[in-house]
């Protein structure tokens, strides 16, 4: 992993505010484009390393999804300094999907981060490929190009609502799921080996127990 500053938090061991983009990809069936960012948020209990197994209580929700996101780290003065990757896992069912949006993104292992971060001058965040599979089966599979609010577009938004610190994660939006086989109505199930990727970053990797 590379080097960071000392004033930066590692999102993994210090985590700070973690902000999420809701429909921030075009592509075939994607929901309408929304008049301004869409901002959401996870709680920082639940983040998880890559190789950790994600397990939550399925009384609460059953129905549970993967989503592939470049996630953008904040250095100080709210400067970018690096990317990594983000599995924005989220319920899908009505009682938190539908208006408790903190609790259906929060549980415990709903936040994975990582492998890395790559610096923000290696790294280009243009137009990247990115995507994610179920036990090696593609359910996304996209480009960074496909965003509609650009990276400094979202950072600028945020910044004039909240302070934003070192160490802040910002998970930019996920690309529409794919309409092929394992299909949009596949959620995660005990066993299944969920993977995150980005070129140029790497793999994030999760057990779902």
């Amino acid at each position: 992993m590379p080097p960071r500053s000392p004033e930066v938090r590692d999102p993994l061991s210090r985590p700070g505010a973690i902000y999420t983009v809701g429909l921030n990809y075009d592509g075939a069936g994607a929901a309408p484009r929304p008049e301004r960012p869409l901002i959401y948020g996870k709680l920082p209990s639940s983040i998880a390393a890559d190789g950790d197994t994600l397990a939550w209580d399925r009384a609460l929700t059953a129905n549970v999804d993967a989503e592939v996101e470049l996630g953008v780290v904040l250095g100080i003065d709210g400067a970018v300094f690096g990317y990594t990757i983000v599995n924005d896992v989220s319920s899908r069912d009505p009682w938190l999907d539908g208006d408790q949006w903190l609790l259906g993104k929060s549980m415990p292992g709903f936040c994975p981060i990582g492998p890395a971060v790559v610096l923000a001058d290696a790294f280009d965040p243009a137009d990247v490929r990115l995507g994610c599979t179920i036990n090696g089966l593609a359910i996304q599979d996209g480009r960074t190009s496909d965003m509609r609010a650009s990276i400094p577009e979202i950072v600028d938004y945020l910044s004039r609502h909240v302070r934003l610190e070192a160490g802040d994660v910002i998970a930019t939006g996920t690309p529409v799921r794919l309409a092929s086989p394992p299909g949009p109505g596949r959620h995660l199930e005990p066993g299944d080996v969920v993977t995150c990727w980005i070129e140029g970053i790497g793999e994030l990797t999760n057990t779902i127990a």
